[in-house]
């Protein structure tokens, strides 16, 4: 069915039901080689006990279906506790996921003495190279991202290969502009750390380790917040000690990936031609398909799904994920109005294309339509 819709310039109509799909979805290069490298693995090592640090990706299809070959997930007791390879042995054979592991985890794992294959997306080691000349230069680095997400916890702990490297993330504006308030001298110290007590390194002194930033971000955050953050935190410094301070204790650099990148602009290209409502398909834990989301629900109305049997055709109802709500899903009902309407897709870097075809399928499905042939 994408084949279909490449074919028509991304595009399907049937009935009074139009189908647009982004130009760039799915399914990225670092994904796509990270299951690959999974899949083959298994195919080398039979006969071994195959374990994964945390999910591949995030993608509930992806990660079910290394289970069912054989390989054990591991997974940290709380988002930000620690994993457990005491069971571990020099036999068994381990796959770091496409987030990366953080320097503990690493090292932990090379002591065990364990095959090891390293499946880390080549952007994140972009993101790690650049914190790591942060530190060794004496700048703390300012992470946009989730401060339990896998590839933030990896990138920060980059920083403390230097003995006084370190890290603040900071999850969105908001949280900027309370760093912007502290450099400012508008908040206190005291105050910064209550908020970000679980997303500062150890030891972080405000006073000392916020006197040269420099940002970074996590790879799939939404490209436009980080840019406006990073450009935020420049003018606090500026405001606070001059143009000079800014010159000499500020850097940045955008490390959002291309792909990831692709896929925001090509939805806000597909929205600006005209779309009545926009489904998001990607795993409710996937930070990209949630910037997607985020984008899309912007313009339009927006439903984030993890899988095609969201859509129930008979009931003509939908279970999603409002971008606006975390951790909570909904149900409605008539969610594709009588008349002609126009449906766009995307999906994160973590969606295989089987599964935006079986959407498609069901979306047509809850109008009595099919897919032509």
């Amino acid at each position: 069915i994408v084949d279909l819709l490449r074919s028509h310039d991304f595009r399907l109509t049937v009935g009074d039901v139009t189908i647009r799909l982004a130009k760039e979805f799915g399914f990225c290069y670092g994904v796509e080689r990270a299951v690959d490298y999974a899949y083959q693995t298994r195919r080398k090592f039979p006969d071994r006990r195959v374990f994964l640090v945390g999910e591949i990706i995030h993608n509930p299809h992806v990660n079910d279906r290394l289970r069912k070959m054989g390989v054990e997930i591991l997974m940290r007791p709380e988002p930000t506790g620690a994993f457990d390879f005491s069971a571990l042995t020099t036999d068994d054979v381990v796959l770091m996921p496409a987030f990366g592991v953080t320097i503990d985890d690493f090292t932990a794992l090379r002591d065990v003495g364990c095959v090891l294959v390293d499946t880390t997306c080549g952007s994140v080691l972009n993101v790690w190279k650049r914190v790591e000349s942060y530190a060794r230069d004496g700048f703390t680095a300012l992470i946009h991202g989730k401060y339990y997400h896998e590839e933030t916890r990896a990138t920060a702990s980059q920083v403390r290969k230097y003995a006084d490297g370190h890290y603040l993330v900071v999850r969105n504006m908001d949280e900027a502009r309370l760093v912007c308030e502290f450099i400012e001298g508008r908040t206190s110290a005291d105050t910064l750390m209550t908020t970000f007590r679980r997303a500062v390194s150890p030891g972080f002194d405000p006073d000392r380790h916020l006197r040269r930033i420099g940002v970074a971000n996590q790879t799939t955050m939404l490209a436009r917040e980080s840019l406006a953050i990073a450009a935020e935190v420049g003018d606090a410094i500026e405001r606070a000690r001059g143009a000079e301070a800014r010159a000499t204790d500020f850097r940045s650099f955008d490390t959002i990936c291309s792909a990831t990148q692709e896929r925001q602009d090509a939805v806000r290209e597909l929205i600006d031609e005209g779309v009545d409502v926009m489904v998001v398909i990607g795993g409710f834990n996937s930070s990209n398909t949630m910037s997607l989301a985020a984008l899309c629900a912007d313009t339009v109305p927006t439903y984030h799904i993890e899988t095609a049997t969201a859509i129930d055709p008979e009931r003509r109802s939908i279970h999603y994920r409002p971008a606006a709500i975390k951790h909570s899903e909904v149900d409605l009902v008539d969610w594709v109005p009588a008349g002609p309407i126009r449906i766009g897709i995307t999906a994160g870097a973590s969606t295989p294309n089987n599964k935006i075809g079986d959407v498609v399928r069901r979306i047509l499905a809850t109008r009595g339509l099919a897919v032509p042939g």
